[in-house]
C-alpha cells in the first residue's frame, strides 16, 4: 500500500557530527533522504519556509503515485500539477484521481511549485543533468527578459550594499517552462490599529488575574510592542540583562539580540547560541519547531549595533521611563527561572506566545471589546498604532523605518496607510 508520511527524525550529516532534529518524508519505500538533506543544507532558512517546502514536495509525490502513467514526460507531469493545485480534482462532484483537492489560490500555487523547482534544482547539482528534469529552463522572451531585469532592480534599489552587485545578463535570458498562474496583485493590506483611546485601560484593568493583581509581566510586552514598536515574537528573545536604566533620565535602554548569532552576555560564550547550550541546555527560541511551546520567529530586522542587536525606540519617550517602574515591579515578584529570558509564566518557565496570546484576548475582553484582527485588538496591532503614531507626529518614512528597525523604507508604509473609513472622513470634511 503506497503512502506518504511525515516524520521528525533525528539527522547526522556525519559521522561524530551533531545531531539535528528534522521533519522527514517517508514514502512506502523508506525515507526519502535526498529530501532530508537538502533541508539541512537549507537548514538556516525560517522554520515555516521549511514546513511549507515539506507540504509541497508531499503534495508532488501524492499527485506521482495517482497520475505517473498519465503522461509522457517529467514536465507534463509537472504541468498537470500546478493545473491541479489551481483548479482542483473535483468536477462535477466526482473525483477520479482520489485526491479530493480544492482548488487553491493563484498566490498558494506560486510558492508551491517555486518550493518544487528549488529542490529539483538541488537534485540536479546532485545527480547531473541526465535524469529527466521536472521543471527545466528555456530562452526566455523578450518580454519575460525584460520583466525579470525590472524585478532584479526593484529589489536592489531596496537593498543596502546594491553598489557593490553587478548583475550578469545571462540569468535573465532564460525562464522556468512550467510557470504557475499570474499573480493578482491588488491592494487589500488592512490597516488593524489598536484603539488610542483604550491603551491605557488595557494596561491597568485588562491585564489583572482573578484575584485583582496585576500581570506585570503582560503590561511590559504591550508596552513594548504599543510604545517600543516591537513585533510580539521579539520580546520573547530579550534577556533580563539586555536592559539597562540611564541614570539621568531613568529611562530603560533595551536591546534585543539576534537569537542566535547576537553577543553573549558571559564573556566565556562568543555567541547566544553557545550560551544557551551550555549554560541552560535551551536552544535559540526561533529553532524550535513551530509547535513547541518555546517557539518564537525572528523576522529578520535591521541590525543596528555590531554586537548584532537593535534598540528600542520608545514613544513617547517617557514611556520609558513608565516601563522602568513597571519593570521594577515586575522583577520583585517575578518567579525564579532556570532561562535567562525576562518574560517567565508562573513556573518560571519561559512565558510561550500561545499564552500570552489568550492573555491579551481575555484581557481586551475584560475592558469590553472584542479580539479581533478586523477591530484591531490582537498583539500585532499593537505595532500599526506605533508606526501609525509616528506618521501622525511628523516623522519621516525614513526615521520610521529605523525606528520599526526594517531593512527597506518601504517596509513601513503598510503601518502609515490610513483606514477606508479614515478616508472616506477626510472626503466628507473637504469643502
Amino acid at each position: 500500500m503506497s503512502f506518504v508520511i511525515k516524520r521528525r527524525v533525528n539527522y547526522k550529516v556525519r559521522s561524530g557530527a551533531s545531531s539535528l532534529y528534522f521533519p522527514a518524508i517517508f514514502t512506502e519505500n523508506g525515507l526519502l533522504l535526498s529530501h532530508l538533506r537538502f533541508l539541512y543544507n537549507n537548514r538556516a532558512k525560517s522554520p515555516s519556509w521549511i514546513e511549507r517546502n515539506i507540504f509541497a514536495v508531499e503534495l508532488l509525490l501524492k499527485f506521482i503515485e495517482r497520475q505517473v502513467g498519465l503522461f509522457s514526460s517529467a514536465t507534463e507531469l509537472l504541468r498537470a500539477f500546478v493545473e491541479t493545485l489551481q483548479f482542483g480534482t473535483i468536477q462535477d462532484g466526482q473525483d477520479n484521481s482520489g485526491l479530493f483537492w480544492g482548488p487553491r489560490r493563484n498566490e498558494d500555487v506560486n510558492v508551491l511549485l517555486g518550493h518544487i523547482t528549488y529542490y529539483c534544482d538541488y537534485l540536479d547539482t546532485i545527480h547531473g543533468t541526465d535524469l529527466p528534469k521536472l521543471n527545466p529552463l528555456r530562452k526566455a522572451t523578450h518580454a519575460e527578459q525584460r520583466l525579470q531585469w525590472c524585478a532584479y532592480y526593484r529589489r536592489s534599489s531596496r537593498s543596502f550594499l546594491n553598489h557593490l552587485t553587478k548583475p550578469s545578463q545571462q540569468p535573465f535570458s532564460f525562464a522556468r517552462k512550467i510557470r504557475g498562474p499570474e499573480r493578482h496583485f491588488v491592494d487589500v493590506e488592512a490597516v488593524y490599529r489598536f484603539p488610542e483611546d483604550r491603551i491605557e485601560d488595557l494596561l491597568l484593568h485588562g491585564f489583572v488575574s482573578a484575584a485583582g493583581e496585576p500581570d506585570y509581566a503582560s503590561q511590559l510586552i504591550v508596552m513594548l510592542m504599543h510604545f517600543g514598536g516591537l513585533r510580539l515574537s521579539e520580546c520573547f528573545h530579550i534577556y533580563t540583562g539586555d536592559i539597562s536604566i540611564d541614570p539621568q533620565s531613568g529611562s530603560a535602554l533595551i536591546s534585543v539580540f539576534h537569537p542566535s548569532d547576537g553577543t553573549s552576555p558571559d564573556e566565556r560564550f562568543s555567541k547566544r547560541n553557545e550560551y544557551l547550550a551550555n549554560k541552560y541546555r535551551l536552544n535559540p527560541r526561533n529553532e524550535y519547531s513551530r509547535s513547541h511551546r518555546l517557539y518564537a520567529g525572528w523576522k529578520g530586522p535591521l541590525l543596528t549595533n555590531r554586537n548584532l542587536s537593535f534598540d528600542v525606540m520608545f514613544y513617547p519617550a517617557s514611556k520609558a521611563v513608565e516601563f522602568t517602574l513597571l519593570l521594577q515591579k515586575y522583577l520583585s515578584t517575578k518567579p525564579a527561572s532556570e532561562s535567562p529570558f525576562l518574560f517567565v509564566n508562573s513556573k518560571g518557565s519561559p512565558e510561550s506566545k500561545k499564552n500570552f496570546n489568550q492573555k491579551h484576548n481575555r484581557a481586551v475582553q475584560r475592558i469590553g471589546l472584542e479580539p479581533s484582527k478586523s477591530l484591531g485588538t490582537t498583539p500585532h496591532a499593537h505595532r500599526h498604532s506605533y508606526g501609525y503614531r509616528l506618521s501622525q507626529r511628523g516623522f519621516s518614512q525614513l526615521e520610521i523605518q529605523k525606528a520599526m528597525h526594517h531593512k527597506s523604507p518601504d517596509s513601513c508604509l503598510v503601518y502609515l496607510k490610513r483606514t477606508d473609513s479614515e478616508i472616506r472622513e477626510l472626503f466628507r470634511n473637504v469643502i
